[in-house]
């Protein structure tokens, strides 16, 4: 098991990250044309028993999307993004024992979800959208950092890198930078690696095989590559069929020291995560 930062706790709004264990996310895409699960959850009641549902299954954070961040999705308003997070948000707040998560990049969106009792923003662009970094720190939340080079709808036009693991560190660490002038401090942070986001299959691979040198970076991993391109890729499997390849993924996520696995499998990425901690715990 590879060796992390020794940090046991995030306050997430009401309630407390444990960074002693890995956590399991739930992704709630309430969305008409996410990858995966586009138009599933769009309504408040089918979003709302599915979040029960991966509660249930043993996720401890639940993450809101109403904007797909796939590549050549369509951009859509702060009023839109809002009106499909918000209602949910607040009633998961009101009914469920879970973290929010909310995954936007839109400051009104920040600003009105931690009001209405997210525990944590999830943003894909880093807190690089005007307004993003004044927004999230006025929330207070912490705030998960991800790493991608250009927008969804460009990000697979070709990307290159010389080391992708040392650019992936560096933006990384310059963004934690920013937020730090801005007021969020390191110990309100969590780091995304950004699988799948501007980068290609031997990018993603390289990336997942060194990804224990991001932990000089000093705060905890976040890794999502659920259903992704990359599993799809590396055994030839269309996205209703990389159950096994994220399974086999997110355990070697949590070896090499990720504290939260965001993905569409609750139940059976939590049967991986506790068989990883029975042995782990064993004389």
């Amino acid at each position: 098991m590879t060796s992390v930062p020794s940090l046991t706790r995030l306050p997430c709004g009401n309630r407390v990250l444990d960074l002693t264990q890995t956590h399991v996310m739930g992704i709630l895409n309430v969305t008409p044309d996410s990858f995966s699960d586009g138009g599933l959850y769009s309504q408040l009641d089918a979003a709302m028993r599915h979040a029960e549902a991966m509660v249930v299954a043993g996720a401890t954070l639940i993450d809101v999307g109403g904007e797909s961040t796939r590549p050549g999705a369509r951009a859509v308003s702060p009023l839109e993004e809002l009106e499909r997070v918000a209602p949910i948000v607040e009633r998961i707040n009101r009914e469920l024992d879970v973290i929010i998560s909310v995954d936007t990049s839109t400051p009104a969106v920040m600003r009105e979800t931690a009001r209405l009792g997210a525990g944590l923003i999830n943003d894909v662009r880093s807190l690089r959208r005007d307004g993003a970094l004044d927004a999230a720190a006025a929330t207070g939340l912490p705030v998960c950092l991800m790493h991608m080079l250009g927008e969804p709808g460009d990000m697979q036009d070709n990307p290159h890198y010389h080391d992708v693991t040392k650019e992936v560190s560096e933006f990384l660490a310059e963004r934690m930078a920013q937020c730090e002038l801005a007021g969020i401090p390191a110990d309100r942070i969590i780091l995304d690696p950004g699988f799948g986001f501007a980068k290609n299959l031997q990018h993603n691979l390289s990336l997942f095989k060194h990804m224990d040198a991001l932990h000089v970076l000093g705060r905890p991993l976040l890794v999502g590559v659920s259903r992704k391109s990359m599993i799809g890729q590396a055994l030839n499997r269309p996205v209703g069929e990389r159950l096994h390849g994220g399974l086999a993924l997110a355990a070697l996520a949590s070896f090499k020291g990720a504290r939260i696995l965001r993905v569409h499998d609750v139940a059976e990425t939590v049967d991986v995560v506790r068989m990883i901690a029975a042995v782990e715990s064993a004389e």
